[in-house]
C-alpha cells in the first residue's frame, strides 16, 4: 500500500467516523441537526468520502456524497439568506 492509498483509507475511516458519529449524538439528543459541530462534520465527511470514493471508482457513492455536501452546506447557508423579521 503506497502514500496514497493510506491517506485515501484514513479519509474514508474518518468520513465514517465523523457522519456516524455526528448521526448517534443527533438521535442521543447530544447534538443538534441544525447546529455548527452537526454540519461540519457532515461536509467533512461528506467530501472524505468524495475523495475516497472517488478514488475507489464507486461514482454511484461519490455522487450521494456530493449531494450530502451541498445539503449540508446549504444547512450551514441559510441564515445568510433568510430576512430576519423586527
Amino acid at each position: 500500500m503506497n502514500n496514497l492509498e493510506i491517506v485515501v483509507e484514513i479519509m474514508g475511516w474518518t468520513a465514517s467516523v465523523l457522519i456516524v458519529g455526528s448521526y448517534a449524538l443527533n438521535i442521543w439528543g447530544k447534538i443538534h441537526a441544525n447546529s455548527k459541530p452537526y454540519v461540519w462534520a457532515n461536509i467533512v465527511g461528506g467530501l472524505f468520502f468524495v475523495v475516497n470514493t472517488y478514488y475507489h471508482h464507486a461514482y454511484p457513492s461519490m455522487m450521494v456524497n456530493i449531494v450530502w455536501v451541498i445539503i449540508a452546506i446549504g444547512l450551514l447557508c441559510k441564515p445568510l439568506f433568510t430576512k430576519t423579521t423586527k
